[in-house]
């Protein structure tokens, strides 16, 4: 510090501009301030039956309300998990089992159930497969992206069904790319295979999204989506650290068996006291501010996401960033841009160990302990080898402003004249 500062003051803190939206979000301060309310009027057990019991009770009825409401469903087909990994793993158990019990009531042998997938899903569709197959209780299919659109096509996915096929699940958009995927044809053509099915007395192909991604970001809507399952993860949408599934008609027109056994809460869908607050307090406010202000987000969020890659390109030379999330014909989401700036020593982590104010990562958040190692993601999509080894996620916000985009483009240019520099020596 200069002399003549009081030696006792610490230095003001570095600015730092948060650009990592996609691995999670701040809590809306509307939601924050019903915890507030809820800690003080609404701490009773849910399913007890005196006044504040009932409350607490009411409290989660609106909040299903709220998710059903945002994502265009009933109250009746949301079902509140500890996060988005539970809603999926019990999709793939649901798919499993009732495969299993439609076989044993139609007194058939199909084989062993087989599910399709996308190469670029999420860890929590992923490894839960993979660990049915190492078992050998389910077979399974990753269908590749096309290089050309980033996405999986619905003819590659369609080539994979098998007479054995109990599930297709597809994400609504990808987490690194932004890449947005077919999911209404693809219901739509399930659909019709599902009645040529019955007729052969082969087994119901269910379809599974997993919106965490989308929603907050565009549009949502499980009727035109036409999916039996549809993920929900708070966090992503500056809501709690906990999910939801959308279940067309819940154990009636779509099975859905339980993985827990307990208390009876959510019907006994999903047994569990402990989750039940984090519900009632922060969804209903979180879920609200979605419905009402999607498309102004959306609006805001691309302007600002357009605007870094101008300045980008702008401040390195086009020649030098690559747009990894640039596909021809394909839609992504508002507010994600994942580059490469292109150079020897330019590894994304070591960009980011450069960066003074910004704050973003390499890709998926929960991959971030692999290393120097791309993205199998990335490369899944087509992208070089050494290109995706420089690769960057940046995920913009409801709050991000251009300012912030130009300080995030500046950070960028030293930490990248530092490491071309410690790259001459």
């Amino acid at each position: 510090p200069p002399p003549h500062s009081p030696p006792h003051l610490p230095p003001a803190p570095r600015r730092r501009v948060y650009l990592d939206h996609n691995a999670t979000t701040p809590l809306a301060p509307e939601a924050a301030q019903a915890v507030r309310d809820a800690m003080c009027h609404a701490w009773g057990n849910p399913s007890s039956s005196h006044p504040a019991g009932r409350k607490a009770k009411e409290l989660i009825g609106s909040a299903r309300e709220s998710l059903a409401r945002m994502v265009g469903g009933r109250p009746e087909d949301i079902v509140f998990t500890s996060g988005g990994t539970e809603a999926n793993n019990m999709v793939i158990h649901t798919a499993r089992r009732h495969f299993r019990e439609s076989q044993a009531r139609l007194g058939d042998s199909w084989g062993t159930p087989h599910i399709v997938t996308s190469s670029v899903e999420h860890d929590s569709i992923r490894l839960p497969l993979e660990q049915l197959v190492k078992e050998s209780l389910a077979e399974t299919t990753f269908v590749p992206v096309s290089p050309r659109s980033g996405r999986a096509e619905v003819d590659d996915v369609f080539a994979a069904i098998r007479p054995t096929t109990c599930l297709v699940s597809i994400m609504l958009a990808n987490n690194e790319t932004g890449v947005i995927m077919p999911v209404t044809e693809l219901s739509q053509r399930v659909h019709a295979l599902n009645q040529r099915r019955a007729v052969e007395g082969l087994p119901r192909i269910l379809v599974h999204t997993d919106a965490a991604q989308m929603i907050g970001k565009g549009r949502v809507d499980v009727q035109e989506l036409g999916v039996d399952y549809l993920t929900i993860v708070g966090h992503k949408f500056y809501g709690p650290r906990i999910g939801a599934l959308y279940v067309r008609g819940p154990g009636t027109t779509t099975p859905l068996h339980p993985m827990l056994f307990g208390g009876g809460q959510e019907r006994s869908f999903r047994p569990g006291g402990s989750l039940m607050e984090p519900v009632w307090v922060f969804f209903p406010q979180a879920a609200e501010l979605v419905s009402k202000n999607w498309e102004a987000y959306e609006a805001h969020m691309r302007d600002v996401r357009d605007y870094l890659e101008a300045r980008l390109e702008a401040s390195f030379g086009k020649q030098r960033i690559h747009l990894n999330s640039h596909f021809t014909g394909s839609k992504r989401l508002c507010n994600t841009s994942n580059f490469s700036i292109l150079g020897p020593g330019l590894q994304g982590r070591r960009v980011l160990s450069h960066c003074k104010m910004l704050l973003a990562s390499v890709g998926a958040a929960c991959h971030s302990e692999k290393g120097d190692r791309p993205s199998s993601i990335l490369l899944s999509c087509g992208i070089p080898y050494d290109v995706a080894q420089n690769a960057l996620r940046l995920s913009v916000g409801r709050d991000t402003t251009r300012a912030d985009v130009d300080l995030v483009v500046q950070d960028l240019v030293q930490a990248v004249a530092q490491l071309d520099q410690d790259q001459a020596l």
